[in-house]
């Protein structure tokens, strides 16, 4: 499912096991020792040539948290362009049923829930990923631009059977509402480093991010 150059499920390397097996080990362990909310995936660092701004640890948290709700017990979520609340599900639930969509192949150290991903080709999708397969589909499209939101949306539209949380500069509330048919939540999302754009989160359900915030 990971790989579409060849539609193989990809078999993971004696390499790539033991990062997997040492990003679970240190997941809770990634804070400074200043304590503040500063953390690696694993040990992916973020690549900015591809856009990559990871959540803080409380924001990671409130919308990993905001997923499992919306998808209910049994429930299917994709994570599109968002491995940090992907990591911090698999933290939260392990018996979740999980996907993260990546451009990055990295993520491939996630074995079977990594879907290799390219905004510029959004229904260029592995055949076994079903159209409406997915309780909540949480996406953060990698630039803030009509286009890549457009393009991001099929792929959205495509996945979700209901339920979506769209996180992206508060710029494109009018893109997002149009293109999505999302409103703009009360909590506003962090990064572990400065981005100049304010961010906001946008659902199209009554979601707990418009309360206790």
């Amino acid at each position: 499912m990971c790989d579409l150059e060849d539609d193989d499920v990809p078999q993971l390397s004696f390499h790539a096991l033991a990062a997997l097996q040492e990003f679970y080990a240190e997941q809770k362990q990634h804070r400074d020792p200043g304590g503040d909310d500063t953390y690696s995936i694993g040990r992916i660092e973020e690549n900015w040539q591809l856009s990559q701004f990871w959540y803080s640890q409380e924001t990671a948290l409130k919308l990993a948290k905001e997923a499992a709700a919306a998808a209910g017990e049994g429930g299917r979520i994709a994570c599109v362009s968002t491995p940090s609340v992907y990591q911090k599900l698999r933290e939260l639930h392990k018996d979740l049923d999980v996907c993260v969509f990546e451009y990055d192949r990295r993520f491939a150290v996630y074995g079977e829930e990594f879907v290799f991903y390219d905004y510029n080709n959004p229904l260029d999708l592995p055949e076994n990923i079903a159209a409406h397969s997915f309780d909540i589909v949480i996406v953060d499209p990698p630039y803030l631009s009509e286009e890549c939101l457009r393009k991001t949306s099929e792929t959205v539209k495509y996945l979700a059977r209901d339920k979506i949380l769209l996180c992206t500069g508060a710029v494109m509330e009018e893109e997002a509402m149009r293109l999505l048919g999302v409103k703009m939540c009360r909590f506003t999302p962090e990064h572990t480093r400065n981005v100049a754009n304010e961010f906001r989160c946008y659902t199209n359900y009554d979601s707990g991010l418009d309360r206790d915030v």
